[in-house]
């Protein structure tokens, strides 16, 4: 097979290979789940195979048991802590929103335009509210239909529980299994292209687990920081505000911004003074000292190198295309391109074509 003809075969492969990811998504979702976790939690079992209880050492299966319990462990204490929590708060706020409403666009936006000089508006305030109360009713309305008619759906019912299933028992195989398999796909690999791909997955392996594993890390100790400091203050919606502010942070700065501005409407809604708007600014400057000094260095370090816009793309691109499957592979995929194009930035820049001189005109 001549150059030329191997590189159509690679793109036809490559699109062949998208258009069956793209029918077989709904299949494919759980298993991309598993590999996730699979992927997550293989580190932690090569370091208990290094391990030894007396003179015995760990087995692979005993290993992968340990790390499957834990695991399994923090579902259970999310689906039984977290999830009521989240479902109180966010009552909560479906509950209040239109009286938020209701005072951000009567009496916050008017003091606003009052403090720095603004003209006024010219819309109806009472007529816009009333329509925002509208339409959040229908919203919860529909969303409440939405949830009774999954609820009746047997298919929809038998295909989650299915996916309960799947994806544990897939992730223990898979666990149990990994080494093995990226040893089989290894050998795969034409032996003279072996060492310069397997250095290639080495990286997007380095990248992507320090982005992965380190920035989960980052996203759950800001979740945590941010929760504390505003329950501590007594914001009702504390929880809510303080894991998005943690999820979001996945993008720098975004997580922080979106974080204090919920957070400074929030406590002035509920306290209606100037001390908690003050103490919240404080808690979130914490957490940006935590993360900058203290988390990302020791969590996720420099290895990452991808960008915050990449990153965005590449999640909605991958909703757009696939679904839900598709914001799943989005981070992987992001990874290994960033990785490839930086070793096609290299072999550009060492080419004749970036390295030849221009002609000098006058033939010296």
């Amino acid at each position: 097979m001549t150059g030329d003809s191997r590189q159509w075969f690679l793109l036809a492969l490559a699109v062949g290979l998208g258009w069956l990811i793209f029918q077989l998504a709904p299949v494919i979702t759980p298993f991309a789940i598993s590999a996730g976790l699979a992927y997550l939690g293989d580190p932690l079992v090569d370091r208990l195979q290094r391990l030894r209880f007396f003179r015995w050492p760990v087995s692979r299966t005993v290993a992968v048991i340990i790390v499957f319990v834990l695991m399994s462990a923090a579902v259970g204490l999310i689906l039984l802590f977290v999830l009521p929590l989240a479902r109180e708060q966010i009552t909560y706020l479906v509950r209040r929103a239109p009286e938020m409403l209701e005072w951000l666009l009567g009496t916050a936006l008017p003091w606003l335009q009052s403090r720095l000089g603004l003209a006024p508006l010219e819309m109806d305030l009472q007529s816009l509210t009333e329509a925002a109360k509208s339409y959040w009713k229908d919203v919860g309305s529909a969303a409440l239909s939405v949830l009774g008619t999954v609820s009746r759906g047997g298919q929809a019912v038998l295909h989650w529980l299915m996916n309960l299933v799947l994806i544990p028992v897939v992730t223990f195989y898979l666990l149990r299994d990994w080494d093995r398999l990226v040893l089989g796909i290894q050998n795969l690999i034409p032996r003279q292209d072996e060492p310069a791909i397997s250095g290639l997955f080495r990286e997007i392996d380095d990248v992507l687990g320090a982005f992965i594993r380190g920035q989960l890390m980052v996203m759950l100790a800001l979740g945590l920081v941010y929760t504390l400091g505003l329950w501590l203050l007594g914001l009702d919606l504390a929880f809510i505000i303080g894991m998005v502010a943690g999820l979001l942070s996945i993008v720098p700065y975004l997580g922080t911004f979106v974080g204090v501005v919920a957070a400074l409407l929030a406590a002035i809604f509920q306290f209606q003074d100037v001390l908690h708007p003050v103490l919240v600014l404080g808690v979130f400057a914490v957490g940006q000292s935590l993360e900058g000094m203290v988390l990302t260095p020791l969590l996720v370090g420099d290895r990452i190198g991808l960008h915050p816009v990449a990153v965005i793309f590449a999640v909605l691109a991958g909703g757009q295309l696939f679904g839900f499957l598709g914001i799943l592979l989005a981070l992987p995929a992001a990874a290994s391109l960033n990785v490839l194009v930086r070793h096609l930035d290299q072999r550009y820049r060492a080419s004749d074509l970036y390295q030849k001189k221009l002609q000098d005109p006058g033939g010296a």
